[in-house]
């Protein structure tokens, strides 16, 4: 449930995307266990399918990235270093420089999508650091037990 909550993806979507071969995280009994990588998907894929590309082009992307770039897309980056998954539904690149960006829109001969990997990290690390700091509020605001003294 937590994924769901941190990502905004209801939980049959994200149990049809698993039974799909989409994102397929880890299974404990029947319990999913996602590790940041498979979260990391979701929220492009859902960031993807926001800006109209197609699930059957975005499991190309994903498929694509994973190939050309195996996790390294995942690691966390330098300060200031901002990566962007750029995209027109068939081919696929990675870019971290404005220059390339610029180079890769200029020689398009469709539309391009972009996604700020890197901010959808930091989003996701935001909500999550949220909810742990809701928890612990929580928890610590529960009262305790009044006895009364005679």
């Amino acid at each position: 449930m937590e994924v769901a909550v941190i990502t905004g993806v209801s939980l049959r979507q994200l149990q049809w995307w698993d039974e799909q071969g989409i994102v397929t995280p880890m299974q404990k009994g029947h319990r999913r266990l996602y590790r940041m990588r498979e979260v990391i998907e979701v929220v492009l894929i859902t960031e993807l399918r926001r800006k109209g590309i197609s699930l059957q082009k975005t499991r190309k992307v994903l498929s694509h990235l994973q190939k050309m770039h195996g996790d390294s897309f995942y690691a966390p980056r330098k300060a200031g270093l901002e990566l962007y998954l750029l995209t027109d539904g068939d081919n696929v690149f990675l870019e971290d420089s404005d220059r390339g960006i610029v180079r890769i829109v200029k020689e398009s001969n469709q539309p391009i999508i972009a996604v700020c990997i890197t901010d959808q990290i930091a989003r996701l690390n935001s909500r999550a650091g949220l909810r742990k700091q809701v928890k612990r509020e929580t928890k610590t605001a529960t009262p305790a037990r009044v006895r009364k003294v005679s």
